[in-house]
């Protein structure tokens, strides 16, 4: 079945969570996950779909004001987590070494975890986009309960969505690095959807600012049920 995973960015407190999961109904046939903020994990754990984190530190405890461990959203119930988005990496120094710690980190508590790659435009227009994604799933861990999303960073949040074509070549390659599951993520609506599930390494999608309305998401899931 095809994995459609919604990541809320940094929307929906508690009560817009609760708000949301009572407008959601979501077809038979896929696997669904949905990735709120810190804030709201306590308000989903407990719906009828697994919850996953947007980020987990590497570390079980310590002097690390801001950040939770793995440790921390198992007790709470979340079953995975996120690691590695673009906008981690761009905004808040995250490495591919650190990736690496997190997601390790996160597997051996038991969670879950969609692990990001992907290259920038300019990586792309000087034909690197091979090199940057070998760089950066090298690192990633072999595991059962790993899945990996790549996200074009040039796609996200942005309205461009790379062509079909570049999406299949683009997941082979990583398939050919890693054995498991991937999924697209860069600007995924329900007018792509259908197109994008359909390619034959794509294994679902991680979808941003789709995934906050109920109705929009529910359309892109029902899409991953009929590919």
């Amino acid at each position: 079945m095809k994995l459609i995973a919604g990541n809320w960015k940094m929307h929906k407190g508690p009560a817009e969570t609760l708000a949301f999961f009572d407008g959601f109904e979501a077809p038979d046939g896929v696997d669904v996950v949905l990735c709120p903020p810190f804030v709201s994990l306590e308000a989903a754990v407990g719906e009828d779909w697994p919850i996953y984190a947007q980020n987990v530190h590497c570390a079980g405890d310590g002097a690390f004001t801001g950040e939770i461990s793995a440790a921390m959203l198992v007790e709470l119930g979340v079953h995975g987590a996120l690691v590695g988005h673009s906008e981690r990496r761009q905004y808040f120094g995250e490495s591919d070494d650190s990736v690496r710690a997190r997601a390790e980190a996160a597997l051996e508590a038991g969670l879950k975890v969609i692990a990001c790659v992907g290259e920038s435009e300019a990586e792309r227009e000087a034909g690197l986009t091979e090199s940057v994604l070998a760089r950066q799933v090298a690192v990633l861990p072999r595991h059962a309960d790993l899945v990996i999303a790549y996200e074009p960073v040039w796609a996200i949040g942005t309205g461009k969505t790379a062509t079909t074509e570049m999406v299949q070549d683009a997941h082979a390659y990583i398939k050919s690095l890693h054995d498991t599951r991937v999924l697209y993520g860069g600007s995924v609506k329900p007018e792509n959807a259908g197109e994008l599930l359909a390619q034959a390494d794509v294994d679902g999608a991680l979808v941003g600012g789709a995934s906050l309305d109920p109705g929009s998401f529910a359309a892109i899931c029902l899409a991953g049920s009929r590919s």
